[in-house]
């Protein structure tokens, strides 16, 4: 049997974030690929959104399909909540793609990030009606997605639509966009963990939440990985697989598929 692997999005992504890396791990493992509660095609939100619940949401999945640990790969919001599902002993291993939470609430470190996502939605709910229209310029899909990737032309107007439509869409965004949770210390680590942060992140600078994350997580295998934003599925699917694959199947001692952070 392939080995289990939970794909996690972001905060406002959804599970068609990962769509042009799923048939690329599609043949090695068998995916488990949800959307959040909250966010567009999700399950509805019930209540006030946390971190703490999205969580609780992922382990009552696991439950319901008899699955007491999974391999997790995260990006962003599902990078953090990869590290706090393996807090929970619910991660065979974690890699965390720009992991949030990895900063100080209140801080630079934490205001930066929420304000640009923030910023990003507001624009989203402007174009509202005609983003279609708008994306199917590349040059416009590169510019109105500069903070998510560095080449969101990649994306066909269609895809860079719907990304669009989901950060408009996401109705626990202000919550989770508020919270004053963040990742706590966790050492020694329960599994093998691979941190993989953005060189070019606008979201989370690695100058700065990586250097968080060294000290938060000192047991894992930190890495840069050149040329890619944000949301690196949108910029280099290809290298997402890879890195993924290689931390499933050689562990934190494995060998190196990027350049060191």
């Amino acid at each position: 049997m392939s080995p289990l692997l939970l794909l996690l999005p972001g905060v406002t992504n959804t599970a068609r974030v990962w769509d042009d890396v799923v048939p690329l791990l599609g043949a090695d493992f068998s995916l488990i690929v949800p959307t959040a509660a909250g966010h567009r095609g999700g399950p509805a939100a019930v209540g006030r959104a946390t971190i703490s619940g999205l969580v609780d949401d992922v382990e009552a999945l696991l439950d319901e399909r008899g699955l007491a640990s999974v391999h997790i790969a995260g990006n962003s919001m599902g990078g953090w909540m990869a590290i706090e599902l393996a807090r929970r002993g619910r991660a065979l291993s974690v890699c965390a793609l720009s992991p949030a939470g990895c900063w100080t609430p209140g801080e630079a470190d934490e205001t930066h990030a929420t304000s640009t996502i923030r910023r990003g939605r507001l624009m989203a709910r402007m174009a509202g009606p005609l983003a279609p229209l708008v994306l199917r310029s590349s040059v416009l899909r590169r510019r109105f997605l500069r903070d998510a990737a560095e080449r969101g032309d990649r994306l066909t107007p269609r895809q860079a639509a719907d990304m669009v439509r989901d950060l408009a869409g996401c109705v626990v965004a202000p919550d989770l966009l508020g919270t004053t949770e963040r990742v706590l210390p966790m050492d020694p680590l329960p599994c093998p963990v691979t941190v993989a942060w953005s060189s070019e992140d606008r979201i989370f600078p690695p100058e700065v939440n990586a250097v968080s994350a060294r000290r938060l997580l000192p047991g894992a295998r930190h890495l840069c990985l050149d040329g890619v934003g944000h949301v690196p599925m949108i910029d280099d699917p290809d290298l997402c697989a890879r890195v993924i694959r290689e931390v499933v199947r050689s562990g934190p001692d494995g060998p190196e598929v990027a350049s060191t952070a």
